[in-house]
């Protein structure tokens, strides 16, 4: 079945989950993805994260754009998505959402912030129906691949990456 949790994610949570095991999460979660993580890496970098009003303390992010056709996962393994993850989970972040493969230095990244990868299914359609609510956080003019702020209720994921080891292996 799988097990349940709910935004913010807690250090006991992540100490739980083993790669392989499904879970399904609720609460309010970030999108983002290639165009507008590196903005909010700048932003923590040049210490202005609290501008966007919001906490990455045991936050969530999808990596992802949101659209009227749908929400679904985008490759966390490109780039600009990838190099954001180790500087979010440092800030705060518990759990990042996508698909693919992630490089062995950014399993460890993960591993050593107590923070773990989570892989979507392809069920986009299903993802739609579970999402709540919508709001922009930041970057307006990026249009669909702004930094939202969503509300889920049981999004399903399958652990990738946990505790030094990836699913990919």
């Amino acid at each position: 079945m799988g097990s349940e949790l709910y935004t913010p994610v807690s250090d006991e949570d992540i100490e739980r989950l083993r790669v392989g095991d499904r879970v399904y999460i609720s609460g309010y979660i970030l999108c983002g993805r290639d165009a507008v993580l590196p903005k909010v890496v700048k932003m923590l970098g040049d210490g202005r994260i609290k501008e966007l009003g919001i906490s990455l303390q045991g936050q969530v992010v999808f990596h992802t754009a949101l659209s009227p056709a749908g929400v679904g996962p985008t490759s966390s393994n490109k780039l600009e998505i990838e190099n954001s993850i180790e500087p979010l989970s440092y800030a705060g972040v518990k759990i990042h959402l996508g698909k693919g493969k992630l490089h062995k230095e950014t399993i460890e990244a993960l591993d050593q912030c107590h923070a773990v990868y989570a892989v979507i299914p392809p069920i986009t359609a299903l993802l739609g129906e579970k999402t709540s609510e919508e709001k922009v956080i930041a970057f307006p003019k990026l249009g669909m691949e702004a930094l939202h702020m969503i509300k889920v209720c049981k999004y399903p994921a399958i652990i990738g990456a946990a505790h030094g080891r990836s699913i990919y292996e």
